[in-house]
């Protein structure tokens, strides 16, 4: 009779741990696919902000071409190229405002220093959504990982999470311009 008093409580115990850690699953997921929403709005806030500015008449037709395009293609990239689309977009913003002059000119537009402002904080919230979310994703894969969790299936079938990996680096005009106004450097 002891034994089997035994092999109960071993038996609860066992299911406690196991639902335990598949509701610390259930909310690692959670909070990955959170972090992937508030990703994707970055990425969508830095892809319109670059549209207006390419249709803004402050650039040269060749730049503002080249913007507009990357900003579009980016905002309408499917999710296997979307990762490309999103560095393309980073190279063309460094690209059209390689130098300061360049900045200093969409700030002289109407508008202008408003438009600076949102685009420089959507190029410095852009890497820190990544970082959030990747983060979120290597959590995720390291309790994936555990022994538990791929004996029992504790992961069910939801497919294993990918960080999203794309060129973030603000133009370094666009750096200088915050540094110089307290906006504090572009990251």
């Amino acid at each position: 009779m002891t034994t089997l008093i035994w092999i109960v409580v071993v038996l609860l115990l066992v299911g406690v741990y196991l639902s335990w850690t598949a509701g610390r699953l259930d909310r690692l997921h959670a909070r990955l696919d959170a972090a992937r929403a508030a990703l994707d709005a970055q990425l969508l806030r830095r892809a319109s902000v670059a549209q207006e500015l390419a249709s803004a008449g402050v650039f040269d037709p060749a730049a503002s071409m080249v913007l507009y395009q990357a900003a579009h293609t980016a905002r309408l990239a499917e999710e296997e190229r979307r990762e490309f689309a999103e560095s393309e977009l980073s190279q063309a913003l460094r690209a059209v405002l390689a130098e300061s002059a360049q900045v200093d000119a969409v700030r002289e537009a109407p508008g202008g220093e408003a438009a600076v402002a949102e685009l420089g904080a959507a190029v410095r919230r852009v890497p820190m959504a990544r970082r959030f979310h990747n983060d979120s994703v290597r959590a995720a894969r390291a309790l994936r990982r555990h022994r538990t969790v791929r004996w029992f299936r504790l992961a069910g079938h939801a497919p294993l999470p990918l960080a999203f990996e794309m060129d973030d680096e603000p133009p370094a005009a666009l750096s200088e311009y915050a540094g110089r106004n307290g906006g504090g450097p572009v990251h």
